[in-house]
Order: C-alpha cells, then structure tokens, then sequence
C-alpha cells in the first residue's frame, strides 16, 4: 500500500497508542467477541483458579497478622470482557466459604479506560450477585495519568492514603498495551529509538482498525543522556542495562511503572501484583534484541513483550518480594510481587504461587491444552473428563470436545457419565457469557438428551432458545418435546412440536405426535 506521509514520534508518543484508546473505546467489550482481541489464554479456569489461590493465601496471611476488620481491595486494570473478574471472584468465593475461617472482607474493583465497558460490566447477568454482596465495583480509570479510582457501585472514592489494607493489583496482558519508552543500549551509552511511522495512504477515510493494519515503522537512534543523569528515577537499572547489554533494543515500562507507584501510594500497607503478559523478568532474553514488531490481533489493535525483568528490578529495589517461575515459559509469564513490609513473612500466598504457578500453572496448562487440542478424537471418555477437570472445566475444551464425547456414550460407563452430568453443570456454574461463535447450552443439552437425562437437557435447550430463538433449529425443538413427554409435561410437548412444524411442516415424526392431540 502506498504511503501518505512520514512523520517522526518518541515512540511512547507514537500515534499506534493512540489509535488503540481509540479503539478500545470505540468497541467497548465487543473488542472480545469471538477472540478478536485475545483473550482466553489470560482468563480461563485455570488462571482465575491460580489467582484465586494466591488471593486466598493472602487474605490468610493478612488474617495472620490480626488484619481482619479493613477490606482488601483487588483492582484489575484493563479488565476487558470481565471474564478473568468472574473466574477470579467464583473461586475465591468457593475457597473461602470451604474454608470455613475467619479472613478480612474482600472487594474486586473492576477498571478499564472505556467508560462503555464499566457500564457493560454494571449489567452483566454473571457479576449480579456479587454486586449485591459488595464484592464486586467498577471504575472507570486511565492508567497513564489518574491518581484515584472512583467507584460506580458505592460511590466512593480512593485516594491516596486511604486504604490499610495492601491494595492487590491484577494486570493481564496490562504493560503489553500500554506506551512504553524504546531504549536501545550501545557502547555504554543510552539512545531513544525514535519510530519514523508511515501512514497508510489515504488515512483520513480509513477505520482505525485499518490505519493500525496498515501503518510502517521504522527506527532511528538519538543519544538520550536525560536516562543515564542523577536525577532519573530508575537511573540504576540503566546503568545495569549501560553495563550488561550491548546491541540491545530495550522496551523500558516507564509509565507501567508510574502507574504501579500510584497506585501503590493509595495504601498505607503497600501492595502486591499479580501479572500474566508476554514478557520475559530474565536479563538474558533482552541481550541483543532487535526493534520491537507489533504483534497485531485481527488487525484491529496490537501488542508488544512486557519489561518484567525492569519491573522487576524496580520493585526488588523498593524492598519487594518477586515472584516468577524457576522454569522459562512459552506462552505466558506469571508473576506475584509482594511490595509490602516484610514480605517473606506471607506464607500462604508463597505457598499459593508454588502451587499455582511455579510447579504446574497457566502457562503450562495452555502449552499442554494446545498440544491435546490435536489428539482429542484419539482420547478416550476418562482422559477427556480428566483433561475437563484439570482445566475446571473449561467451556472451551468442553466445546472442542462434544463431538468425541457423543462418539464414547454408547460404551460409556454409568459413572463416566455421572462424572460428565456434574461437569456439566460445574462448567455452567462457572461460564461468563460472552458473544462467541458457540452455543454453550445448546451443546450440553444435546449431550445429556442423548444420555437420556431428558430433565437436565430440557433445562439447557431452552436456555438456548431463549438466548436465540430466531437462529433455533427443528431438532432442538424436537428433542425438547421428547423431554417434556418423558417428564409428562405434555402440554409443553404438544407446543415444542407445533413450533417445530412451522419451522419445518413436512416432518413426519412431529406430525405423526401431533396427531394424538390435534386429530384435525
């Protein structure tokens, strides 16, 4: 594509963070649907279980130490769709409530730049009874420059100070997509790789999502003595990049950074991060690296690496606790930073990490999970239930399987198929709705219609229609007309059928059961 124009940006400046608020603000939660903007891999079961545990071990330490009176405050930045919120606050409140002990009261702040996205979440049927029970609020916060958060739900605002409780930060693919300062390290020296962008031509008639997709970049260096002076913040982890790196393009999370110290002034008891990013927290992975590539997500917004090995340094110089996985990782790097007065002394939330994420976590899951997508016709029954169950029972996984599934009922054993029924109605339990290109409950009612577990399939086929009745098929309308007669509700069975024959008026089996109640 031809160009319009070159123009010459600081690269924390550049138009592409722009264009992505844009966005953003422009799609609200639609931005998820379908997995235009990836999200799944950040809040599935497995990471919203992970999470949940180590919350669960820090409410247990703060406990611990007599706090049980102040509500911990757990505030996502950049929720997106709100799914990883949901997963989160389900088993946290499934722990606590097996658990049975006295904790500090918890509350789940949900934020995102879109004003849209907070008024979505305020409406969405899965977040209803936590907003009843105060546990869950919304905030509309722009993570580059606020200082407070104003919530929607209590109308109360949180400033600096307020809290004594440590504030716990979540961030899923947060420092990925927020600007970042482009160092590149060489002869001892710092320079700014300013980016020249070359816009698509034409530009002002264009989407956003098509001037993002059609953008080049390109890079020329410019000494920046202002990041090796004094008087520069984080002048020490230059000066370990000026001494260890040579060649090397360094993607440094100046205003991340800025953010987590906000942020972390709220509290008079510091706070902990809980982060999962395409990011590497080892010095090795930035020796020599080149300049960044925008890893674009179905053309409409993008992406780069996140800096954990600066936040890192940062934190750990501040007298934080930092935890990253002893292994390297594949898809997803998963990291707790306890930034608050003696930090070994959290036991619980140490062993929760250990647990979750150090011996077998998120990343390890999705690595195995896409790895097992290609065997699934070859698994048996109890290796698809054991895989379900690993993952929580993944609605995804449970998608991708039906078919395997349907193809192992006729030997399965009767309690294969208990296990399957209560699957199912866990997975449910624990499904956030989202627009996606499946239909969940018309999948799980045609699986137990064909275990013959005609009340529980009766209950889900008409979720489905009720979802969708416009884009309902004959055959659901059929099947739920067999559950009603097995359950001798004949009166609905007569008008499923009837339904069924408007849609479809040649279709002999319907018509020969309808001939026993309209003889006509």
């Amino acid at each position: 594509m031809t160009v319009e124009k070159k123009q010459r940006y600081r690269f924390s400046e550049a138009p592409i963070w722009e264009l992505q608020r844009a966005y953003y603000e422009e799609k609200g939660l639609s931005a998820w649907n379908n997995d235009q903007v990836p999200q799944y891999i950040t809040s599935n079961p497995m990471i919203g279980a992970a999470y949940a545990e180590m919350l669960f071990g820090f409410l247990q330490d703060r406990a611990a130490k007599g706090e049980h009176a102040e509500t911990v405050n757990i505030v996502e930045l950049g929720a997106g769709a709100g799914r990883l919120a949901f997963q989160v606050l389900h088993e946290l409140c499934q722990l606590v409530d097996y658990a049975g002990i006295a904790l500090p009261p918890f509350r789940y702040v949900m934020t995102d730049l879109a004003g849209s996205n907070v008024e979505a979440w305020r409406k969405h049927p899965a977040l209803q009874t936590y907003i009843q029970r105060g546990m869950v609020d919304f905030a509309r916060f722009d993570a580059v420059q606020d200082t407070e958060l104003i919530l929607a739900e209590s109308g109360e605002t949180i400033s600096k100070g307020d809290l004594r409780q440590p504030l716990v930060i979540v961030a899923n693919y947060f420092f990925d997509s927020i600007p970042q300062e482009l160092l590149y390290v060489g002869g001892g020296r710092i320079h700014e790789a300013d980016v020249i962008v070359e816009y698509p031509e034409h530009k002002d008639t264009l989407t956003t999502s098509d001037i993002v997709a059609g953008i080049a970049m390109n890079y020329e260096l410019r000494h920046a003595p202002e990041y090796e002076a004094d008087t520069y913040p984080y002048r020490e982890i230059i000066t370990l990049y000026r001494e260890q790196l040579e060649d090397s393009h360094i993607l440094f999370p100046e205003a991340g950074l800025a953010c987590l110290e906000r942020l972390n002034q709220l509290s008079q008891a510091g706070s902990v991060l809980l982060t999962a990013d395409k990011g590497d927290h080892l010095l090795e992975y930035w020796r020599f690296l080149d300049p960044p590539e925008l890893i674009l997500h179905g053309g409409n917004s993008f992406s780069l690496t996140a800096n954990y090995h600066a936040i890192q340094e940062v934190l750990e110089g501040q007298g934080a606790l930092v935890l990253f996985p002893p292994h390297h990782y594949e898809n997803i790097n998963v990291g707790c930073m306890l930034h608050v007065d003696s930090p070994q002394d959290y036991v619980q939330t140490k062993l929760a990490y250990r647990r979750s994420v150090g011996r077998f976590g998120p990343d390890d899951f999705y690595s195995l999970k896409w790895w097992i997508d290609g065997y699934i016709d070859q698994m048996g029954l109890r290796q698809v239930l054991s895989f379900w169950r690993l993952g929580g029972y993944d609605a995804e996984f449970f998608m991708q399987s039906t078919k395997r599934i349907s193809a192992l009922l006729e030997d399965a054993l009767d309690e294969e198929k208990e296990d399957l029924v209560r699957g199912i109605e866990l997975m449910w339990s624990s499904y956030y709705v989202m627009e996606q290109q499946y239909d969940l409950a018309l999948e799980a009612g045609l699986l137990l219609f064909e275990m013959e577990r005609y009340g529980e399939s009766k209950r889900f086929l008409e979720i489905s229609v009720e979802q969708d009745q416009e884009e309902t098929v004959s055959t659901v309308y059929y099947c739920l007309a067999i559950c009603c007669f097995d359950l001798d509700l004949e009166e609905q069975a007569v008008e499923y059928l009837r339904q069924l024959v408007r849609l479809e008026p040649d279709h002999d089996e319907a018509l020969a059961l309808l001939s026993n109640f309209d003889p006509e």
